[in-house]
């Protein structure tokens, strides 16, 4: 049988319509799978064409994830059905910089080798459901996911108790804590966050109802570090300062810097980042321009109050000074970066260049701290770092093959493995025969009661929270970046109080 297609004018433009029509739908279709393709349950399409929510493991959020993505989909699964508590990490988990995609996959493998541990744990209730929670870069989302995490612990099913990570101390991230904690009441558990200004305090003790930090604030790095430096004399130092606004970590380490150089005879020199401070901007020739007038002073430490990308900038210049001195670039925690910054890997010679460049920092956690050559004291403990080395060494959890290539030395994968480590400990305080699931402001009251011998014996040190919910005394690393081995090496263990605390981690009425 021959087809025989409509003749004349008018009919075959008719077939030209629906030929048209039917290209029409077949291209939208593809331009949703390929160029707006379809993101998953609990996660939506949001600003910037970024897929955000929340998922259990069922999405991958970009393909660095997958391998540890897969296993809390697996872990996940094994307890459905148990009854479980679920936790929910909260970090931005897209990016099209490879050093934040590294630092996101560490903290993922921390959330997830603590939720293994906790659900191994014998005779502990209740088993532990974790959740990846995106809430966009630089949190520009925040609102619509902190919103399905407020549902999500009104659902009796997912009993979502506290949600940790927070790894940013931003404007965008401070109200999502706030909104978290104060306006509906749900827990968090800060991870690698250091702003001084994200926190309870006396002056105003129930600003974020419901917030435990377990990182040592910017300016408790501060007292470590004038404890470990107190033969720097301020007539040598001079500060490096990003005048970058809603930026808490910048704000705090200018204020942190001004103090620890008091009285030094010249004034900051000034840079402002791109609005995203991933982005280099033209500061490249700004430090470059720089340079010739920190060789011209007197200073020989330098304070810089800057981000990653700005520091290697920053050094790179440096490196290339045509003053033949030795310098020493003091920083905050977020230096870690750069052990994981394809960018920084061609320069680490900078370092060596001239007669040297020594970057110091004070880490949020390193494996040496109470590594085997350690010895046990007060703040810290052997077992939990050991523990966290065993499980990277697991059958079923061992790295590259199960949760992705997994290094200790830049501190993330320690500190958020004991963020989520503490909000298991906290919800599980009240669990007993008559409590099977504890209330959000169980969970709330908990961070009270976690010090003296209640302390969460963390594999960054000891977490013994006051009573604004911050961890008092916290153990600080002093490392600096050692190019031969490029990564961070262990200077010492220092102290806010510039003591270590007692063997009960008692905590003055002061707080």
């Amino acid at each position: 049988m021959k087809l025989s297609l409509p003749q004349g004018p008018l009919n075959r433009a008719l077939v030209i319509v629906l030929a048209l029509a039917v290209l029409s739908t077949v291209g939208y279709i593809g331009y949703r799978l390929v160029v707006n393709p379809k993101c998953a349950t609990g996660v939506k399409k949001a600003t910037g064409n970024e897929c955000v929510g929340v998922t259990d493991g069922s999405y991958v959020f970009n393909d660095d994830l997958r391998p540890v993505t897969a296993r809390i989909k697996e872990e996940n699964d094994s307890v459905a059905g148990k009854n479980p508590v679920t936790v929910a990490l909260m970090i931005p988990l897209v990016s099209d910089q490879q050093a934040e995609r590294r630092e996101m996959v560490e903290q993922v493998q921390g959330a997830y080798l603590a939720q293994y541990r906790a659900n191994r744990e014998s005779g502990k209730q209740p088993p532990v459901r974790l959740v990846l929670a995106n809430p966009g870069r630089e949190y520009r989302d925040w609102r619509r996911v902190a919103d399905q995490l407020v549902r999500s612990a009104a659902d009796g099913k997912e009993n979502l108790r506290a949600v940790a990570g927070i790894n940013i101390s931003i404007t965008n991230s401070e109200a999502a804590v706030h909104y978290l904690t104060a306006e509906k009441g749900i827990p968090v558990v800060a991870g690698p966050m250091t702003a001084d200004d994200i926190a309870n305090s006396a002056a105003d003790p129930r600003h974020y109802p419901g917030l435990a930090r377990i990182a040592p604030s910017n300016s408790d790095q501060a007292g470590a570090l004038a404890a470990y430096g107190a033969g720097i004399k301020p007539a040598e130092t001079l500060v490096v300062e990003d005048t970058r606004e809603n930026d808490n970590y910048l704000a705090t380490l200018r204020t942190t810097f001004a103090k620890l150089t008091k009285g030094a005879p010249n004034a900051p020199e000034t840079f402002e980042s791109p609005t995203d401070f991933t982005q280099e901007g033209n500061l490249g020739n700004v430090f470059a321009q720089m340079v010739p007038d920190i060789c011209s002073s007197a200073a020989s430490t330098l304070f810089f109050a800057g981000r990653p990308v700005q520091l290697r900038l920053f050094l790179v210049a440096l490196g290339n000074r045509k003053c033949n001195k030795p310098y020493t670039v003091i920083t905050g925690s977020h230096a870690s970066t750069l052990m994981v910054d394809q960018k920084f890997e061609n320069n680490w010679d900078a370092l060596t260049k001239s007669s040297g460049i020594t970057v110091r920092y004070t880490a949020l956690a390193h494996p040496d701290s109470w590594g085997e050559a350690s010895t046990d004291g007060p703040g810290g403990t052997k077992g939990p770092t050991a523990d966290l080395a065993a499980l990277l060494r697991a059958d079923d959890t061992k790295q590259p093959e199960r949760i992705g290539p997994a290094d200790r030395r830049d501190g993330r994968i320690i500190i958020t493995y004991d963020a989520v480590t503490t909000a298991v400990a906290g919800i599980r305080k009240d669990v007993g025969e008559s409590v099977a699931m504890p209330s959000l402001d169980d969970v709330t009251q908990s961070w009270r009661r976690l010090h003296g011998g209640n302390r969460v014996d963390g594999a960054s040190g000891w977490i013994c929270l006051d009573q604004y919910g911050n961890p008092h005394n916290k153990a600080v690393p002093i490392v600096h970046l050692d190019p031969a081995v490029r990564g961070a090496v262990l200077d010492t263990v220092a102290w806010p109080l510039g003591h270590a605390p007692d063997g009960n981690c008692s905590i003055g009425s002061e707080g």
